[in-house]
């Protein structure tokens, strides 16, 4: 996740008023800081920490739009504008487990501009983009889009397609992507690695494209989750390791915690079908159903190779649920 200190752009890196056609620092001005306090005994507090802080934008009166990890159980949020007036106490209104988004509800007058949501499966590699940070040019990047690929995270989470940008901002979280209409097309995640077709090593950020917000923002502001079943979760943290999904660590008290898998096992089936890549582990595991579905699976500990059926469960029932103020 992104550092709780902000980090500002070096200024050859920051966005000029003269290479864009929209107004650039009203668009940049709907970007604002986030401010989480999470309970020491959150499910979440020990990953994710009990403090955090990053980015969100201003897509409607009042509703802000982040990256979900960012207010993950949060007890107390804070939204700071860019211009240094007075923060904002906001409510966390919801959090996607599919898309990752998450979406406070501020309850005061915000009074910035909204950033009107664009088509994300326009923007395509080579485009130039920024990547807003809270703070106005001094704090965003110009920059373009590297890629758009699959996505796969360790704790049981991918995408179809991500987009990735590059420079990469250092302040990622919850960072807005704007196209050059200025519009929002992504919401940043993540800070990786990236090695170019000249072998070169360089840090990009993962964007969540927007297009992805579209059909659940309904159901995401009226009920605080999308409609439509939940998704197995087993509660393991799992890596890549020469085409093999290894398990790096487990959930406290999760589904494969209490079936005592051990950190180490590698899993080689879903119900019979051979997993090599994590992408393939989470199409194969989504498949079978909605959460609380038998999980067979064959794994290899120790060079025993053996099967268990898990009772998968929702993810969402080990969280804390936001309270309203």
């Amino acid at each position: 996740m992104a550092p709780t200190g902000q980090t500002r752009v070096p200024q050859a890196l920051q966005p000029r008023a003269e290479d864009y056609s929209f107004d650039l620092d009203r668009a940049l001005s709907a970007v604002v800081g986030l401010h989480a306090i999470i309970p020491p005994d959150a499910f979440t507090a020990e990953t994710l920490g009990v403090e955090r802080a990053g980015n969100a934008v201003v897509i409607d009166d009042g509703l802000v739009l982040t990256i979900g990890y960012l207010i993950t159980e949060a007890e107390t949020v804070w939204i700071h504008r860019g211009d240094g007036r007075a923060a904002v106490e906001g409510h966390v209104l919801a959090f996607d487990f599919e898309t990752g988004f998450g979406l406070v509800q501020a309850l005061g007058r915000l009074g910035l501009p909204v950033l009107p949501l664009g088509v994300s499966a326009d923007a395509r590699v080579g485009h130039r983009i920024i990547t807003a940070g809270a703070g106005g040019r001094a704090d965003s990047l110009a920059g373009s889009i590297v890629a758009r690929e699959p996505f796969a995270g360790y704790w049981e989470y991918a995408l179809d397609e991500a987009i990735f940008s590059a420079p990469a901002h250092p302040n990622w979280g919850g960072t807005g992507l704007i196209n050059e209409r200025g519009e929002l097309v992504g919401i940043g995640s993540l800070q990786l690695e990236s090695t170019t077709q000249g072998g070169v090593t360089r840090h990009v950020n993962m964007m969540v494209p927007t297009d992805l917000l579209k059909p659940i923002l309904p159901d995401l502001t009226r009920h605080g989750h999308a409609n439509k079943p939940a998704r197995p979760w087993l509660g393991l943290y799992a890596t890549e390791i020469d085409g093999a999904v290894v398990i790096a660590g487990l959930a406290n008290k999760g589904p494969a915690m209490q079936a005592q898998l051990k950190t180490g096992d590698t899993i080689l089936a879903v119900k019979g079908e051979k997993v090599t890549s994590l992408l393939s582990f989470y199409r194969r595991l989504w498949a079978l159903g909605e959460a609380g579905v038998d999980v067979p699976l064959t794994l290899l500990s120790r060079d025993v190779k053996f099967d268990v059926t898990l009772k998968s469960s929702d993810r969402a029932r080990v969280l804390r649920v936001p309270r309203m103020h």
